[in-house]
């Protein structure tokens, strides 16, 4: 799922009294002063997607319109890897394991943010200084061997070729991090970004076609209508390629997965954050699970899954479809949050039994400079049983709004 709607607001923010002006906002930006930037809580909130709604008070009247994921949508590839500004909300999840030959072992992330400005004059202005789309992205590599997680993140905006994305097939950017398709290749893209001391230089091809999520083309983040998005994944891509670990540059291969998803509303009110997993396994199926939490700590009836077979067929989960129980937990020794740490997955009238434990339990992002959201997400293993044989697996699992409930627009 990969965050929103994970992880950015799209929520209408009411400017404050005290609010700095969104042009003072950007040269912050522009001038590197992110500490001063995100000093206030109102440059955070903007800048976790609410950022262009401080161009017009609330009642002004001076939104930009956005359309909604609607059912029936019709997906056609490779367009629809590419970006869809009618809507205001998308990303681009690229999760991974890739081996050295000598077996060290990573998992990486990389995802790409598009946020679309809710404000009709900025898209009415000719310049191409003018803000229409904000582009973030966030990259973290596993060094399970040398037991290790680094990050890095960015932020920017389109207009001036500074981050954009196509759409009419996948390029996405920001200065030299990029997903790019591959001439010819409609499902094989390359990935490249760069942290401090380390990088990412692959190439990932698809074994099997799209896979959409939900009923009839929209997947549901809540009971009300409207409370949608579309998204699709490819479950199960061949990789290979270098990571880059200080001086080190190893020769990779292993598989990945990615997600798609782009929508223009929120969570469902009440709605605190949700736990989301993606496992492949070792008998060539699937499985994509989301729960969307209450404040409670219950689940929403609008969570939801897909399990893929072998052929790259799917089968759609709904809630009731589905039981995970916590078995540990970890503290975080940066943001204090408490995460689930291991998991018993089920889905009973498939006869499926997992178990879901984390490689590393410190997986931890938290993203100052760019989304502003701390979450946990990181590489995992997978045991158990599917349909009285044994099975393992990986996987990649995110859990948000552990570290602060996620409230859209507060």
């Amino acid at each position: 799922m990969a965050v929103p709607p994970p992880h950015i607001s799209t929520g209408p923010i009411r400017r404050a009294a005290t609010a700095p002006s969104p042009w003072s906002l950007i040269n912050a930006v522009w001038k590197g002063g992110w500490l001063g930037l995100f000093g206030s809580i109102v440059v955070l909130v903007s800048m976790l997607g609410g950022w262009c709604s401080t161009f017009a008070d609330e009642g002004s009247g001076n939104r930009r319109a956005f359309a909604s994921a609607m059912p029936g949508y019709a997906y056609l590839f490779p367009r629809d890897h590419g970006s869809h500004e009618a809507f205001q909300t998308e990303w681009w999840y690229f999760t991974g394991h890739v081996l050295t030959e000598t077996g060290r072992r990573f998992g990486y992330e990389l995802t790409f943010f598009r946020r679309g400005v809710n404000d009709s004059q900025a898209w009415k202005n000719p310049s191409a200084w003018s803000i229409r789309h904000l582009y973030l992205a966030h990259l973290a590599l596993t060094d399970e061997s040398a037991g290790q997680f680094r990050m890095a993140e960015k932020i920017s905006r389109a207009g001036i070729q500074k981050a954009g994305a196509d759409p009419d097939g996948l390029h996405v950017w920001i200065d030299r991090w990029f997903v790019q398709a591959v001439p010819g290749f409609p499902h094989r893209f390359r990935l490249q970004a760069q942290g401090e001391d380390f990088s990412i230089d692959l190439v990932v091809d698809s074994q099997k076609p799209p896979v959409v999520h939900g009923v009839d083309g929209v997947s549901r983040k809540g009971q009300a209508s409207g409370e949608t998005s579309h998204y699709y994944s490819l479950t199960r891509l061949v990789t290979s390629g270098t990571v880059q670990v200080g001086d080190a540059r190893l020769p990779v291969t292993g598989e990945s997965w990615m997600d798609h998803e782009f929508g223009s509303t929120d969570l469902a009110e009440g709605l605190v954050g949700w736990d989301w997993f993606s496992l492949q396994l070792a008998n060539g199926q699937e499985i994509m699970a989301y729960w969307l939490r209450d404040a409670d700590g219950g689940f929403s009836p609008a969570s939801s899954g897909t399990v893929v077979n072998r052929e790259g067929l799917s089968r759609p989960l709904t809630r009731q479809d589905m039981e995970v129980t916590v078995e540990k937990y970890w503290t975080s020794p940066k943001s204090g949050a408490r995460y689930p740490s291991q998991w018993r997955f089920l889905i009973p009238s498939q006869d499926i039994a997992l178990h879901v434990s984390p490689r590393m339990a410190d997986q931890e992002l938290v993203t100052a400079r760019s989304t502003g959201v701390t979450y946990w997400e990181g590489a995992v293993d997978v045991t158990g049983t599917w349909q009285g044989r044994p099975v393992d697996g990986r996987g990649y699992v995110e859990l948000t709004g552990y570290a602060m409930p996620y409230r859209p627009g507060s």
